[in-house]
């Protein structure tokens, strides 16, 4: 009597879990900035008038506070938009207006922001952009109206003075640090002061401040040393836009192709390991700073040269700190600063439109980037509010020093 064996069960599936997104650091990076919307949402329905009225009969009838918050939100970001984009209002060249006003924007903020993920890059953090671009704009401007040059010579002699000026303000750092130990954090900010105090000082001497010497204003840049305008007049976007986007290309391959990208990414990711290898981790600190100070620079002369055409005590404004945020955004790759600089530079451009169309104040700007950048500080937070699983590397590696060719 034969017997036969039971056929194999099929192995029981597991019962499933409901699913969650996986994503890396990109798309954490972006429902980072969604979040910070969110943010920001919920300060303009606060802000607002009528929805404060609203709110006063709510338990009556709610709808009414949806709806008027609903509203603000609404003409709110829509004008921030039309500020930064386009505006249906605006015809003919004027419709490139906004656009326009994004690009002049976000040029010095690429700029810096580059140097910036460059030296977190090589694992130094470089809070001294804001000095660095100060030095470019000072030695450009200098070059600019006391040099006489013929056209295009001129320029391009005042664009390399604006580099070298933020490469000696960054190598500063670099060499006190290979030689000393000094931390560039400390050093960065206190060159900071020195820039901006040196600056003061020039903008009250003969031959640099501008006559009749009542107000601290640098003399005006002669139009040989101008950066040209792309679109011509009255759109001022100009073509340190191109020298930006050629420096993003510069970067990138300087990582990814190059011999000395490659020892700048292993003193980054272990200095130790890299001294043991025999490379001399202090010069390459040094090239490091020089390399982040120069494209700070850049961004200096690119405003003086191509927008202010002089130099004031405000030449920098905020942006060597807003490229720290522009470089943590595009988590140190330079595609991904380019992406976070036309971000930034747009909500700049879209600020003013919104605050004269809505009357939300410009000051929201502000609390969007601080909002950005912590929520891109805090991954776990936003894994867990928009379910992401980790997958890959996170931002916080990246930020940490990882690169994405």
């Amino acid at each position: 009597m034969s017997t036969t064996a039971p056929a194999a069960q099929p192995a029981q599936a597991p019962p499933q879990r409901r699913r969650r997104r996986t994503g890396g650091g990109w798309l954490v990076t972006a429902c980072a900035v969604l979040a910070a919307l969110v943010v920001g949402a919920l300060l303009i329905a606060v802000g607002d008038e009528r929805t404060r009225a609203a709110a006063g009969y709510f338990f009556s009838y709610p709808w009414d506070t949806f709806t008027e918050a609903w509203y603000a939100v609404r003409d709110a970001y829509l004008a921030l938009f039309q500020g930064a984009v386009y505006s249906p209002n605006l015809s003919g060249r004027g419709a490139l207006g906004p656009i326009s006003e994004t690009l002049v924007n976000a040029t010095p903020l690429v700029l810096a922001g580059l140097g910036v993920a460059l030296s977190f890059r090589v694992g130094l953090f470089n809070i001294g952009a804001q000095g660095q671009i100060v030095l470019g704009a000072i030695v450009a401007a200098w070059v600019g109206f006391t040099w006489q040059l013929p056209v295009g010579l001129h320029l391009l002699v005042a664009v390399v003075g604006g580099l070298l000026g933020g490469t000696l303000w960054g190598g500063i750092v670099g060499w006190l640090k290979a030689r000393t130990g000094a931390h560039e954090v400390i050093t960065t900010i206190m060159l900071n002061y020195v820039a901006l105090n040196l600056l003061n000082f020039l903008l009250t001497q003969r031959g640099f401040q501008r006559p009749p010497y009542g107000q601290a204003i640098s003399e005006a840049v002669a139009d040989t040393a101008r950066l040209p305008l792309l679109l011509g007049s009255p759109l001022r976007v100009h073509l340190g836009l191109l020298l930006a986007l050629l420096a993003a290309v510069a970067v990138w391959w300087l990582f990814s192709r190059s011999r000395l990208g490659f020892r700048l990414r292993a003193v980054g990711a272990n200095p130790d390991a890299a001294r043991t290898a025999g490379m001399d981790v202090g010069r390459l600190q040094v090239v490091a700073m020089g390399l982040a100070g120069g494209l700070a620079g850049l961004a200096g002369a690119s405003q003086v040269l191509g927008v202010t055409g002089s130099v004031t005590g405000s030449v920098a404004g905020t942006i060597g700190f807003d490229a720290i945020t522009v470089a943590l955004l595009g988590r140190n790759n330079p595609y991904g600063v380019i992406a976070a600089g036309l971000l930034f530079g747009g909500l700049r451009a879209g600020g003013v439109q919104m605050q004269a169309s809505t009357g939300v104040p410009v000051d929201l700007v502000g609390v969007l980037q601080a909002m950005i950048v912590l929520f891109i500080a805090a991954p776990a937070l936003i894994r867990a509010v928009f379910r992401i699983r980790a997958g890959g590397s996170g931002v916080g590696s990246e930020l940490a020093g990882g690169w994405t060719r």
